[in-house]
């Protein structure tokens, strides 16, 4: 290890930066961050410098270097061009023994700024001892998406609590089985959705009760298929869930994303072959919330567009479960726009109407003539088994039957394909389509030729063979 790690408390202690320039008013940054009370040798002041000095938030001492003015200040930051000056900073403030930091300078450094994920008060430093100053970066930035912003809160939240805890377990072995209970369960779910005051009430039940570890529901929104476009929160629970319930709908790169040691269960369905029945789902996510386990309910695209979200938050909320909601990019969004179809164009549609392509068997009848109309989009998820119909449909209502139309087929997945036609060609183009497919009708999908991006290559080909089998 080439540095020895550690967090130097700087509140109201003097640092001495040497220079007066953009480089030194970053450096200076970080050190306003952390409470220190900054000094500055230069001759003279960038304009970010000067007017945090006629805010009276640095000192400007001199317009030169002294030895002198390292006697009384807790370390020194070197920050010019002049190598020559950095090196005799360097020297003197190592005569001193006082820590001193010559920017972009390595060998001249008794100690190092890291890459850092400030998280307050929980900060989380990177280092390659000086050696890949990028690389330490590149690994922040991947540090960063994992790690909630309510980190922060969070903690300071659990240390008001910790004499209470101190209080109530005498080992210290059951004060950490404590934290670690509140850290991976109900009280770090609250305070990542925001609720803070149940977090502190369940931290205040979870002190007496400690052995009945309350369970929850999360809807979590998979998205399309890429797992690209899976959420940062989506991803965030997904990693401390005790058990995951999914879709066929759901992507394998996106389960891929599942803490390694959870236990996944497949509910989906697929019509004409049911595996689990919805109010089978809706008991089993209850069974498992009151066995105190977190559990993820992972649902294709967005959980409350055509997901039966709202289903299974009302049996939990019956049950009496904790329950939250992580939207997700449903595939009306999604799909679309890997095809390069707008769902909304001036020149084209000024609406765009999602719809699903079955109902229930006791469901109103559809408004046709309001599906019917032109200038709007139709996305039509679960359509492809019922084409024949909405296509019908809509020409007896008055929609001109050279509409055009596409079938996007695995959207937004290394297979999508993108059938283009008619309105009078959708039941064929569906028929060849691969699932889960989308519908999209509308002029907006003549735009499709212009803007298709994802795959373009592979979909024209798909486009040509579409041709083909209906020629």
């Amino acid at each position: 290890m080439d540095y020895l790690p550690l967090f130097a408390d700087l509140k109201g202690r003097p640092v001495l930066v040497v220079g007066g320039g953009d480089i030194a008013a970053r450096k200076i940054e970080l050190l306003h961050r952390a409470g220190a009370q900054v000094q500055i040798a230069a001759r003279e002041l960038c304009e970010e410098l000067q007017a945090q000095r006629d805010a009276q938030q640095v000192e400007w001492i001199a317009t030169s270097f002294e030895p002198a003015q390292l006697d009384k200040v807790f370390l020194v930051i070197a920050a010019t061009d002049d190598n020559a000056l950095n090196s005799q900073v360097f020297d003197e403030a190592n005569a001193r023994f006082r820590l001193v930091n010559v920017v972009d300078d390595q060998p001249k450094c008794s100690f190092i700024f890291p890459s850092i994920v400030d998280r307050s008060p929980l900060v989380v430093a990177i280092s390659s001892s000086g050696t890949a100053p990028v690389l330490a970066r590149l690994l922040r930035e991947k540090i960063e998406t994992l790690l909630p912003a309510t980190l922060g809160q969070m903690a300071q939240v659990a240390g008001e609590w910790r004499g209470k805890v101190k209080q109530r377990f005498a080992e210290m072995s059951d004060r950490r089985r404590f934290w670690e209970r509140a850290f991976n369960g109900l009280f770090a779910s609250q305070m990542a959705a925001g609720n803070v005051t149940a977090a502190r009430e369940t931290l205040d039940r979870e002190l007496t009760t400690e052995e009945n570890r309350q369970g929850e529901v999360i809807l979590v929104g998979a998205g399309p298929g890429d797992s690209g476009l899976l959420t940062l929160r989506g991803l965030q629970v997904m990693q401390l869930a005790d058990v995951v319930l999914y879709d066929h709908l759901v992507s394998d790169e996106v389960l891929e994303l599942v803490r390694r040691d959870a236990d996944r269960i497949c509910v989906g369905k697929r019509a004409g072959a049911h595996s689990v029945s919805q109010e089978e789902t809706n008991q089993l996510l209850v069974k498992l919330a009151l066995e105190g386990k977190r559990v993820v309910r992972l649902k294709g695209g967005d959980p409350f567009i055509f997901g039966r979200g709202g289903e299974e938050l009302q049996a939990a909320r019956a049950a009496g479960i904790p329950f939250q909601v992580v939207p997700g990019i449903t595939a009306a969004s999604g799909a679309t726009a890997y095809a390069g179809i707008p769902l909304t164009h001036r020149d084209y549609a000024q609406s765009a109407l999602f719809i699903t392509g079955h109902l229930r068997s006791d469901s109103a009848g559809i408004d046709w003539p309001s599906l019917a109309r032109a200038r709007q989009t139709l996305a039509i998820y679960m359509g492809t088994v019922k084409a024949a119909e909405i296509s019908a449909g809509l020409i007896q209502h008055g929609r001109d039957p050279q509409t055009p139309v596409a079938v996007i087929g695995r959207g937004t997945r290394q297979d999508q394909q993108v059938l283009t036609g008619t309105l009078e060609q959708l039941e064929a183009l569906a028929a060849v389509a691969p699932t889960p497919a989308l519908l999209v009708i509308g002029e907006v999908v003549n735009l499709h030729e212009q803007l298709a991006w994802y795959q373009h290559s592979a979909q024209q080909g798909a486009r040509e063979s579409a041709v083909v089998n209906l020629a």
